[in-house]
């Protein structure tokens, strides 16, 4: 608004002065003898060209400096971020009265960022999907190689197979964890909803990682409120808390704790699923429901960086919230927020 009330005051005067100058002249030169009033008015003809041409060019300067030196700025900008030259930031004017373009500038070089670190995940992704691919299909093909093996012992036998389809239910689940999110953020995927009991649903969930927790000798505390029936997607629904629990089971170390709580409150639902494992520090929260990123970034634990993007997309489609509340060394705690209809 300042630089508007500039330029339109600016504009204002010159052309006041113009039309004072040219007034002000012809009004001397209609005393002229009568004899000399056409040169009087020739003359005053020339000088509202010449005076025409001046206020012209004075605009054409001040719209170079004021508009089209800082749009080809700004488009230079533009060009170098389309060819992927993130990193290269437009740079913001000095000048007070060009704050409007600054505030271009500074959003197109924000934009700028997020296009280069989505790069960098995408990128990361790639790498990812490439590793879990290779071993799954190195180790196809060479318990394949092995079947076929003569006379080959029935245990053996039994031994690769279970390998196999092991290896190829992993890169199945993987895909279609893809596939899933896909269909969620495109709003291809519509929840069959149905009334259920999520106190039974969450026991099932954990129980499928009986085996693990056990071995890790795990300690397991459940805090559920009894008859909680919802009205949800229950193989959606399903997906969230086997990913929330797979995670808090992954990255929990042998012997710490394992919370599961349900509780309901008015009209919500809360799910709270606690550990004491590693935790995140301020910067993997920022990134964690970004698709693709993990904040292991030495690979050293399974995964893709798929998981919670999930959880995030299908808490969106059916209206629910997810909060998260981690401490380097001292564990996370995911609480998931869900309308108790039903």
């Amino acid at each position: 608004m300042k630089r508007f009330l500039k330029s339109y005051f600016r504009s204002f005067f010159i052309i006041a002065a113009f039309i004072l100058i040219n007034f002000y002249i012809f009004l001397d030169l209609v005393k002229i003898e009568e004899q000399y009033s056409i040169l009087a008015y020739k003359l005053a003809g020339v000088n509202i060209v010449f005076m025409s041409l001046i206020v012209t060019v004075v605009e054409m300067i001040v719209y170079h400096w004021s508009v089209k030196k800082p749009l080809g700025r700004i488009i230079d900008g533009i060009k170098r971020f389309m060819t992927g030259r993130f990193r290269e930031k437009i740079e913001t004017f000095q000048k007070t009265d060009l704050d409007e373009f600054n505030q271009i500038i500074t959003g197109l070089n924000e934009m700028a960022d997020e296009l280069s670190y989505m790069e960098a995940i995408r990128t990361d992704f790639i790498a990812n999907v490439s590793h879990e691919m290779k071993t799954p299909l190195s180790v196809i093909q060479n318990y394949s190689v092995l079947l076929q093996t003569p006379n080959l012992l029935e245990e053996k036998r039994q031994k690769y197979a279970r390998s196999i389809v092991w290896q190829t239910k992993k890169m199945s689940q993987m895909f279609s964890n893809i596939l899933k999110l896909s269909k969620l953020e495109n709003q291809k995927f519509f929840p069959n909803v149905e009334n259920y009991n999520l106190g039974e649903q969450l026991c099932e969930c954990m129980l499928l990682y009986e085996e693990v927790w056990e071995e890790k000798k795990m300690k397991i505390e459940t805090d559920l409120e009894e008859n909680v029936i919802v009205c949800q997607d229950r193989e959606l629904l399903s997906q969230v808390w086997i990913n929330l629990i797979s995670n808090a089971v992954k990255f929990t170390q042998e012997g710490d704790t394992i919370s599961l709580k349900l509780r309901k409150e008015e009209e919500n639902v809360i799910v709270t699923i606690q550990d004491t494992g590693c935790g995140m520090d301020e910067n993997v929260l920022k990134n964690i429901f970004y698709k693709f990123y993990q904040g292991d970034t030495s690979h050293a634990m399974p995964g893709n960086g798929l998981g919670l993007p999930l959880v995030k997309s299908i808490l969106n489609a059916c209206e629910g919230t997810i909060e998260v509340h981690s401490t380097p060394g001292q564990g996370s705690r995911f609480t998931v927020i869900l309308n108790g209809r039903g």
